[in-house]
């Protein structure tokens, strides 16, 4: 039995490929490894009752999308195809290409110390090693040749071929790069050794070349962030990978094996940057801001849930944050420096910096004019200022957005949680509606009368629908009591003058 350690790297085995030819292990390429685990994963997922919608978002835990881009991305995985992730910033590109990782089988079956995790049957399978060679280092070892050239798949014995089971991980069979201009073609192909090269005093033996990212992806996923700032040069490195699945470093005699799957991202204003021929080996996929408020909403506790906070922080307050980025991304445009405004990562910041202006002010509980501030805040921090006059231009222009949408926006989010509330708990009954409001406001002025009816749970049972409503819909109550939680709540409500439904 093979034995993991705690990276995931494999301990010293016995195993040769031999044992693999016996068992009838058959090699998957990678598009066709994480094809199968898809459709292994969708079954599943299918057999609990979910509808489509959902079942597609579970492959992408930490991503929220519209239906209609989970369709794109899932079926473009399962045709086989690389991709390029496009879309405004912050709509969620980077983190759909990890969760696509986290989709991807990570257990596979290696030639024991190869520098980039060959696949053993690049040794010894013939059909197989000609979709994916071997590696210079695993020719000369295995292949009973002075010269890498001279390699052939009928010289290895498949019981010499020592072989082991890890987990890949970063480095080993997954890899990320950030692109820019200073990413040049030896970060992909990978650089000379120092040590081992004062060893061999070869610069051109296979032994000597330390991993480039291509080569550490090998058989597993590579990731690419802003793949059109990557210079031409590069460009054309990732492309020989993408059409042949190998690699040759500039200061190599040969090449080595490079089979993986790519994910890109990319803004909007990169795209042009893409060489054709590249962007012809890529899916270009759209991903951009949800449209559904549900979705909106699901990103934005998806990012607070683990979010503590010693600050009460209102329900309402969620609602109000996605209700003002929807309506800056309805009327903003597209002016380059206030792309990043309307981002997910604006709307979670707008909570988080409204939190921490009641933190300095010393305050339990979210109020309107530290949220206020925090909104203001987190858009005008997402302005890309290209100098003194357009950062004025820009933050007149939120400003502007802020004075018109704010309090309109709040007060939206404040009606539908007290509506919700009318709607659904009272079945819209005025008269019951109007009960309730003179029972809150009579045991609110009564601390002692409402602690015993919340304790007790007897009386006053229209208060006490109400006061099931605001529980469940709280879930960032901090460390006040039921009483103080259903107490500001009730205050925010009157103070937004909301308990009317037409």
């Amino acid at each position: 039995m093979i034995k993991l350690g705690k990276t995931g790297e494999t301990q010293k085995s016995s195993i040769t490929a031999q044992v693999l030819l016996n068992k009838g292990h058959k090699p998957q390429l990678p598009l066709e490894k994480l094809h199968n685990a898809i459709v292994k994963r969708l079954s599943k997922l299918r057999e609990r009752g979910l509808d489509e919608p959902a079942v597609l978002q579970a492959l992408f835990p930490t991503t929220i999308l519209d239906f209609e881009t989970l369709q794109i991305v899932v079926s473009t995985l399962l045709a086989g195809n690389h991709m390029v992730l496009f879309g405004p910033p912050g709509s969620g590109k980077t983190n759909l290409a990890k969760d696509i990782w986290q989709l991807f089988p990570r257990q596979i079956w290696a030639v024991q110390d190869c520098p980039v995790q060959d696949h053993p049957y690049s040794l010894i399978n013939e059909e197989y090693s000609k979709k994916v060679s071997p590696c210079p280092q695993c020719k000369v070892k295995y292949g009973s040749v002075m010269e890498v050239g001279e390699f052939k798949v009928e010289n290895v014995d498949p019981g010499s071929v020592q072989v082991a089971r890890f987990n890949m991980h970063e480095g080993y069979g997954f890899a990320r790069l950030q692109g820019s201009p200073e990413v040049f073609p030896d970060n992909l192909t990978g650089t000379i050794n120092i040590h081992k090269l004062e060893e061999l005093g070869d610069p051109t033996s296979p032994l000597v070349l330390e991993p480039g990212k291509l080569l550490q992806a090998n058989r597993g996923l590579l990731i690419i962030d802003e793949i059109g700032k990557l210079p031409l040069g590069t460009q054309n490195v990732l492309l020989q990978a993408l059409q042949e699945h190998t690699v040759t470093p500039a200061k190599s005699r040969e090449t080595y094996p490079a089979s993986f799957i790519a994910v890109a991202t990319s803004n909007l204003d990169d795209l042009d940057n893409i060489n054709e021929p590249l962007n012809d080996r890529l899916a270009n996929i759209y991903v951009g801001f949800n449209k559904k408020h549900s979705n909106n909403r699901a990103i934005l506790e998806l990012n607070l849930f683990d979010y503590k906070q010693p600050v009460f922080l209102p329900d309402l307050f969620i609602e109000s944050s996605i209700y003002i980025i929807e309506a800056w991304r309805r009327v903003a445009g597209e002016i380059h420096e206030l792309s990043e405004v309307g981002s997910n990562r604006t709307m979670i910041d707008n909570i988080r910096r409204s939190i921490a202006y009641s933190i300095l002010n010393q305050s339990k509980i979210l109020n309107v004019e530290d949220f206020r501030l925090g909104v203001q805040g987190a858009m005008l921090g997402r302005i890309r200022a290209r100098g003194g006059d357009s950062f004025i231009q820009n933050k007149a222009s939120i400003d502007s957005f802020i004075e018109k949408y704010f309090d309109k926006e709040l007060r939206r989010a404040a009606n539908r949680y007290w509506c919700n509330f009318f709607n659904r708990d009272l079945k819209a009954d005025r008269s019951v509606g109007k009960k309730v409001l003179e029972e809150c406001k009579k045991l609110l002025e009564d601390r002692k009368t409402l602690i015993k009816v919340l304790l007790n749970n007897e009386g006053h049972q229209e208060f006490q629908k109400f006061a099931r409503y605001v529980k469940r819909r709280e879930h960032y109550q901090s460390n006040l009591d039921d009483v103080a939680v259903i107490e500001n709540v009730f205050q925010l409500l009157s103070e937004l003058n909301v308990f009317t439904c037409d």
